[in-house]
């Protein structure tokens, strides 16, 4: 053979770019002996020789330069495509091996299914979007089916899918895949691991009398089995109608017959497969997914001799990774485990670099070690830590097995991020998890140490009663932890590379330095409220009034003095204010795109008041950035695009009364006033009552807003680490070592000495790129894992909402009803001023965008979440916590966010709305 056409057998993995996804997978489940109807494919090869001379090299050019966003044009061209592929013969060469192939199955009915190159992969949102033509019955309908397979590479929406990936039209290519048709009494799809909840080693079967397009179109009603592949038992079982039955004809193709509601109550009453056949399907999907070693995606059919055969098979791609030190297989004996995802705790739904990871373990190896515990590789991270989809997980099944464990992270999240305290309580009640400790020594024994060495208590109680001075005494501390982060100049770029783990390893220090004086601040609001009898900090007061009751505590937090993020984004908006004054700076920032002005920034190139205002802005807060734990991230200094885009954003804010210091003001009027009526209410019990309220309330005003300052500190020297790595980074390249400076957050601290030994990472950096920039596009992120792949909050049912709501944690108290602007990401991102912002969630880089926003609904966090409170400070409404919050409501859509009861209620979409991609989950 010339290479044209392969049996099935022939096939593997490896041969991917000849046979594509769906052939290669077969060619893998026949050599795992699997039972898969025989058959032959047609390669690219076949396809390249094909519509080599149709003229499809101009239509490839012509679609290079179309935008991804003109779909119009698109679609024009596809068809161009098709028009050209289905109205030529096939090259006698190809037309004669096809047909030589299928005349050695002895002419039986066959199914003809594409196989694309890059369909049916585990980094890959392809499947599906090709043909399949069923039950062809004769070689002229062979090479028609043929020709329509190869067209459907251009289909309107294959097109569209890959110009928005910036994927070449030249290089992609289809392979043709003929099988025997098997006649089928019953076929359907199988799941080797649970689709919805993420639980591993249980099988999902659905089942349908016929063939299985009616299960795989979605036009039937099917049966529905769970099986629990590990003790073979089924635990659920669902019949389906089963009314629409997809037959094949006696002269080739198909027909969906209809049997109508009620016509056959028998039929839907009995199962398609008995309990021994749903085994049997359930370990041969076993068999499948230990052949891959990933869960699986099959479909199967069972013929009229009662043998079941798998017909396809891929990974289930929508599946969240399982944390890297869970138990490979769940059984029996092996314990369960609880993973919180810290990522997300942090404001961050974007995968990290591999660099950005490795800070992370060591940042969390030097925590751990401080505090007593074992920690035998600083590079590795401590025990509890583990990744997963390129994010950061955090074991809590030590907590959840303790008494006191249950008691206080619950209550920990309560207040921080409300829904995963509510997944948490909910997994203490898998009875895999009984409780071993009882009592709070292991806890003790290491929190007490840390506390006596750094002082904790004593700095608490200086700060009580001397908080001025406290206040000095830290910003002392931070200016000269800040003074060792500078490296001289002419260091090496391995005293580099020391220099940024050394950072990493001092990190600690600042926590004891500056959470005592936050939590003070908390607590002191704590006992006002005991003392005031108030009612809960951040929904309704006592009388159930929100933020109508006088005993109300939430207003004493608005307009918080010493918080270093609103100090940011006050004095992002003194820039624009100048600017504004300034008529050639505000025509260059409105009138040309941020990635421009970046670039004319760089080159000093903006008009002075442009120029000398965002200099002096990045000079204090340019190590600041979107996703900053991750120290792979351009900081804003890097690449300032960001801001300017904010910044023009600013600019259209015509409202003076809404301009953010005047907001922020006239909070922080609003906190003293409501601290006066509540010294008032408090005098009314008592003088030393009032005097005792006073006194907290002031301390809380103080010291709450340092809440913000740790991560400040963190992110500053994170900046100092990215900044050596760049060099080091830079040196690198120059020897090639790497393809560029950049490549060096692809690496970890130890892969980089090996590069400064002589290494060449170049091929290990681009195998790590194509994954992290396949989970950028990853919109589930689960709160919570358990090791054996459930995601908890699946399990939980919402009840109690008013018809239509979407119900989350109070945040910020006030109704405002506007559009809603859903945003994924904020980098580029436009906000119309007065718009509610919809987020997954928030970290400093998103707050400059809170200035002009009229409301925050975000899926993660809680009341003291740094969202939450950024938006308690500005006074606009906010929910958080409000989970999917992003796809179920669209940009444009009219919303009414009520801040103090928790709720968004969304109106119908407003008629015509585009949403664009990049706030649609999954594009």
């Amino acid at each position: 053979m010339s290479g044209l056409v392969l049996g099935l057998g022939d096939l593997s993995a490896s041969m991917l770019p000849q046979v594509g996804g769906k052939a290669a997978n077969l060619g893998e489940l026949l050599a795992a002996g699997l039972p898969v109807p025989g058959g032959f494919c047609l390669t690219t090869e076949a396809y390249v020789q094909a519509v080599g001379p149709l003229g499809l090299a101009e239509v490839h050019e012509a679609l290079r330069d179309t935008p991804a966003d003109d779909l119009d044009a698109l679609a024009g061209l596809a068809a161009r495509a098709r028009s050209l592929i289905t109205s030529a013969e096939l090259p006698t060469a190809v037309a004669g091996e096809v047909l030589a192939a299928y005349r050695a199955l002895d002419g039986v009915p066959v199914a003809v299914r594409s196989s694309a190159t890059a369909e049916d992969l585990p980094f890959a949102s392809f499947a599906g979007q090709q043909d399949t033509y069923l039950n062809v019955i004769d070689a002229v309908a062979l090479l028609d089916a043929v020709r329509k397979c190869w067209a459907s590479l251009w289909t309107d929406r294959a097109v569209a899918y890959r110009a928005s990936r910036n994927i070449d039209p030249a290089t992609v290519a289809l392979a043709v895949v003929v099988q025997r048709m098997v006649d089928a009494e019953a076929a359907g799809v199988m799941f080797t691991a649970n689709p919805v909840t993420g639980r591993r080693r249980e099988a999902v079967i659905d089942a349908s009398p016929g063939l299985g397009e009616a299960v795989v179109s979605g036009a039937v009603n099917p049966d529905h089995f769970v099986v629990d592949t590990a003790s073979g038992a089924i635990l659920q079982r669902r019949l389906g109608d089963k009314r629409t039955v997809v037959r094949p004809l006696p002269g080739g193709g198909t027909e969906h017959v209809d049997h109508g509601a009620g016509a056959d109550q028998a039929r839907a009453d009995t199962p398609c497969l008995t309990d021994a056949q749903i085994r049997e399907l359930a370990a041969l999907g076993s068999k499948a997914e230990a052949h891959y070693g990933a869960p699986q995606d099959t479909e199967w059919a069972l013929d009229g001799g009662g043998r079941l055969w798998l017909t396809q098979s891929r990974p289930i791609t929508t599946l969240y990774p399982v944390p890297s030190k869970a138990p490979a297989r769940r059984g029996p004996g092996d314990e369960l485990r609880v993973y919180l995802c810290f990522s997300l705790a942090q404001g961050l739904t974007r995968p990290l670099t591999p660099m950005g990871l490795a800070a992370l373990r060591q940042i969390g190896s030097s925590v751990a070690a401080a505090a007593g515990f074992d920690v035998p590789d600083r590079r590795g991270g401590p025990p509890p830590y583990v990744e997963a989809g390129q994010r950061i997980f955090v074991d809590l099944t030590a907590a959840a097995r303790s008494t006191v464990g249950r008691r206080i992270i619950p209550s920990v999240f309560d207040i921080m991020e409300a829904r995963s305290a509510k997944v948490l309580r909910s997994v203490f009640d898998d009875p895999r998890l009984s409780i071993t400790r009882r009592t709070p020594w292991d806890l003790l024994r290491h929190v007490v140490p840390v506390a006596v060495r750094f002082r904790i208590p004593e700095a608490a109680l200086r700060a009580l009663v001397r908080p001025e001075a406290a206040l000095k005494r830290l910003n002392r501390f931070t200016a000269d932890f800040n003074a060792t982060l500078e490296l001289p100049r002419g260091a090496s770029p391995r005293q580099r590379l020391d220099h940024a783990e050394d950072i990493l390893s001092r990190l600690f220090p600042n926590l004891p330095a500056v959470l005592p004086l936050a939590g003070l601040g908390f607590a002191m609001l704590g006992l006002a409220g005991k003392l005031l009898g108030a009612g809960k900090l951040f929904g309704a007061g006592k009388d159930g009034a929100g933020s109508n009751s006088n005993t109300d505590l939430q207003p004493v937090l608005r307009g918080l003095p010493n918080n270093v993020t609103t100090e940011m984004d006050l004095e992002l908006w003194r820039v624009a204010t100048s600017i504004k004054s300034d008529p050639d700076s505000v025509a260059v920032l409105t009138g040309h795109a941020p990635a421009v002005l970046a670039h004319r920034f760089a080159a000093g190139e903006l008009p002075a008041a442009a120029q000398a205002g965002l200099a002096g802005f990045l000079a204090r807060y340019g190590h600041r950035a979107v996703a900053e734990i991750d120290v792979g991230m351009p900081r804003w200094r890097d690449d300032p695009a960001h801001i300017l885009g904010v910044l023009a954003n600013y600019l259209r804010l015509e409202d003076p009364e809404r301009a953010p210091d005047r907001q922020f003001s006239k909070a922080a009027a609003e906190a003293e006033a409501q601290i006066e009526r509540l010294v008032a209410e408090a005098r009314s019990r008592g003088r030393l009552r009032a005097v005792t309220v006073r006194a907290a309330l002031r301390r809380a005003r103080l010291f709450a807003g340092l809440r913000e300052l740790p991560k400040f500190q963190i992110v500053l020297a994170l900046a100092e680490v990215r900044k050596q790595l760049a060099e080091v980074g830079a040196v690198l390249a120059e020897q090639t070592r790497l393809a560029r400076a950049d490549d060096i957050f692809f690496l970890d601290f130890a892969e980089a000495h090996q590069a400064l030994d002589g290494a060449d990472m170049q091929d290990l950096v681009a195998q790590r790129q194509g994954p992290y920039y396949l989970e950028l596009e990853r919109r589930h992120i689960p709160r919570m894992l358990l090791s054996d792949g459930t995601e908890p909050e699946t399990l939980l049912t919402d009840g109690g909402t008013a018809a239509g709501a979407l119900s989350g944690s109070p945040a910020s108290a006030g109704t405002v009803t506007a559009p809603a602007r859903v945003i994924l990401d904020p980098v580029g991102a436009h906000l119309e001023p007065g718009e509610i912002l919809v987020a997954p969630s928030t970290d400093p880089g998103w707050t400059p965008l809170f200035l002009t926003a009229g409301g925050l609904v975000m899926e993660m966090g809680g009341p003291n979440s740094h969202g939450a409170v950024v938006a308690r400070e500005y006074g606009i409404p906010a929910v958080v916590g409000v989970a999917d919050a992003t796809s179920l409501l669209s940009t444009g859509q009219e919303v009414t966010v009520d801040g103090g009861a928790g709720t968004v209620v969304p109106r119908a979409a407003v008629p015509g709305t585009v949403v664009p991609d990049a706030a649609v989950p999954g594009k």
